[in-house]
């Protein structure tokens, strides 16, 4: 739903913007919510919501406060390591490896986020609730929950002994 702009190779994405109202004794106080998603494009990714008497201030905020929060997420090549489910709220967002040359099959929240992380192949799917806000939050459940790989151990090839004589 938002722009998109770079500098110093960080990608920053704005998912959703809101106008919310404040009913107070003296009328109604109008501002603004961004939620935006900033990554490396390199494993760090990072979201935030953030409000603000105008667009412009919510999203500078929400901006400069998900840099702050980014978090690593382990990759394995262009995808993730192995299947997994993360939740938030009534929000279920299923995040399955693919295989190289498959492209990111995502929701636009989910999309976000891996376009952010560096993740270039992988299949999701958003179950329940698709709240743009539980979305990304479930989504960086699951992200947070992989589990690193470990190479597995080169196979050991056998050895023959000549005979001594």
């Amino acid at each position: 739903m938002g722009g998109k702009a770079e500098d110093a190779g960080i990608i920053e994405k704005v998912i959703q913007i809101k106008r919310v109202t404040k009913v107070t004794k003296g009328g109604k106080k109008m501002s603004f919510t961004a939620l935006v998603v900033v990554g490396d494009s390199k494993g760090r990714v990072g979201f935030n919501l953030a409000k603000g008497a105008e667009v412009s201030l919510a999203i500078k905020k929400a901006m400069n406060t998900a840099r702050k929060n980014m978090v690593q997420v382990n990759l394995k090549g262009s995808t993730i390591p192995h299947e997994i489910i993360g939740e938030c709220g009534a929000s279920r967002v299923l995040l399955k490896p693919a295989a190289k040359g498959t492209g990111v099959i995502a929701a636009g929240p989910v999309r976000a986020i891996c376009d952010g992380a560096g993740i270039h192949d992988i299949l999701s799917k958003c179950h329940r609730s698709n709240n743009p806000v539980n979305v990304i939050k479930a989504t960086f459940d699951g992200l947070s929950r992989l589990k690193k790989t470990i190479p597995a151990p080169a196979a050991e090839e056998p050895t023959v002994e000549s005979p001594k004589g």
